[in-house]
């Protein structure tokens, strides 16, 4: 009997160190934890959400979870996915595309105070991801960088004549560059002399690089600081002026203004000559850069010539000063600062969330936290061209989209997207009257501005119709 129970004492020990050996040994007998990342495609094409991946996977390779990339439309819709487990876990977007997904409990909320980037990030930048949620004040989103519409544009295509013809105000800025009436003036003599190249170009049914066009006339979106979707004001005060500028700058351009021609190849045509400006977002600038640099070593340049000519020659600005009158086809004297307003523009706050539907909050909660690091913040950075929202990061990079966005956020001239859910049925009527517009303004030509009053109050008409007629 005595052997019989030292038999089992000792088999069952043996199988006890085997079980813990088993389950102890990184987790290897249990079921692999995958995170799946919804990212941007100009970061996946440019190689970072990758590095991204490899990184936050390499650190925490003995955890058994991994992080992969979702594989999906960057716009997946959080709210129809989510519920039948094909949406990610955690998603990269603007605060407009993260913040409609509150409504529904769809997004998850973040304690932000508890995260390693909290004291770095801006309470502005922040506050693009608040929400009022069951009486409470929630954050649904950690900001990673601060988007708005920039001016590109090559030094190398001024004007040999500039600092004498194009600098009337003395201050070694070129005049085209800092006014938009002097930018159309020199867009319609490139156009006048070569019909196949551009001055300035832009997509102008573009609702999100076109709007702040009809902001700085008095327009907005929603009233109560972009929280009030029954008051929808993009046809307020003027804004039929910056409808006009709109329509005016369509007269410099062809019918590739209407659609989306001049996005899908604004980098290539600004390397080749083929435009001299337009408007972007800093989280494009390597590829400009690329193309440009590119183009140098076509003409024979090497490769480290090429990429130094580049940066010297590709110049990223604020919008030019709109005419306070809001004629940009009139002569205004650009030394007398009262004939002049500043544009405002539309931005945006873009960040990670994460999906209310995961069912590896934590580990998403992780991965949240290390993408937003400095270091990946920082690669992304150097990768990419963003503007950081880490204080920290800042510090460490020359990017003169910086300073240039900060300011704007600071001051108001940079109007954050609205972050509630009723955002998202204002694209398609916004980009629908500026099509229209910007259709006429290239071809017939025939708008008042009457007309362009008309077009903005159908705007607003469909907007709120969108929001609460047809889902009623």
């Amino acid at each position: 009997m005595k052997r019989i129970i030292s038999l089992v004492l000792a088999i069952a020990m043996l199988t006890s160190i085997a079980c813990i050996l088993s389950s102890c040994n990184n987790d290897k007998d249990k079921e692999q934890i995958v995170i799946r990342v919804l990212e941007n495609d100009f970061a996946k094409k440019n190689g970072y959400l990758q590095v991204l991946l490899d990184a936050f996977n390499e650190k925490y390779k003995d955890y058994n979870v991994i992080a992969v990339d979702a594989d999906m439309d960057e716009y997946s819709d959080l709210e129809n996915d989510g519920p039948y487990g094909y949406g990610p876990d955690v998603l990269y977007q603007a605060n407009d595309v993260l913040m409609k997904y509150v409504d529904g409990h769809h997004i998850y909320p973040i304690d932000i105070e508890a995260l390693e980037c909290y004291d770095q990030i801006p309470q502005n930048a922040w506050d693009a991801y608040k929400a009022e949620a069951d009486g409470k004040t929630v954050y649904c989103g950690v900001p990673v960088n601060v988007q708005q519409p920039l001016l590109y544009y090559r030094k190398d295509m001024l004007p040999a004549n500039w600092e004498t013809e194009w600098n009337k105000n003395n201050n070694d800025v070129p005049d085209m560059v800092e006014f938009w009436n002097e930018m159309y003036r020199y867009s319609a003599q490139i156009r006048q002399n070569d019909k196949s190249k551009f001055g300035f170009a832009l997509q102008l049914n573009n609702e999100y690089f076109n709007s702040g066009f009809l902001f700085s006339y008095g327009g907005y979106v929603f009233g109560k600081n972009n929280t009030d979707d029954t008051d929808i004001g993009l046809s307020n005060g003027n804004a039929k002026l910056g409808a006009k500028v709109i329509w005016d700058l369509a007269g410099i351009m062809d019918e590739k203004c209407a659609d989306d021609s001049f996005t899908n190849a604004r980098t290539t045509m600004l390397a080749n000559g083929t435009i001299f400006a337009t408007i972007c977002t800093p989280d494009i600038t390597t590829n400009f850069l690329k193309d440009l640099a590119l183009e140098y070593q076509n003409q024979g340049l090497s490769e480290a010539e090429a990429n130094a000519k580049a940066k010297e020659n590709l110049v990223i600005a604020s919008l030019p000063m709109l005419p306070a009158a809001g004629d940009i086809t009139a002569n205004v004297d650009v030394t007398d600062s009262s004939l002049w307003t500043r544009q405002k523009t539309m931005g945006g706050i873009n960040g990670y969330g994460i999906s209310s539907y995961s069912e590896h909050k934590d580990w998403a909660l992780k991965f949240v936290e290390f993408a937003t690091s400095a270091e990946m913040v920082q690669k992304r950075a150097e990768m990419l061209g963003i503007v950081p929202a880490r204080g920290d990061v800042i510090e460490n990079i020359d990017n003169p989209a910086t300073e240039i966005t900060y300011n704007n956020l600071d001051d108001g001239t940079l109007v954050v997207m609205p972050s509630i859910s009723a955002v998202k049925q204002i694209w398609i009527p916004i980009s629908s009257g500026f099509k229209q517009i910007a259709t006429d303004g290239c071809t017939d030509r025939k708008y008042t501005l009457n007309d362009l009053q008309a077009i903005l109050e159908t705007i607003d008409d469909n907007i709120y119709k969108a929001i609460h007629t047809f889902s009623e």
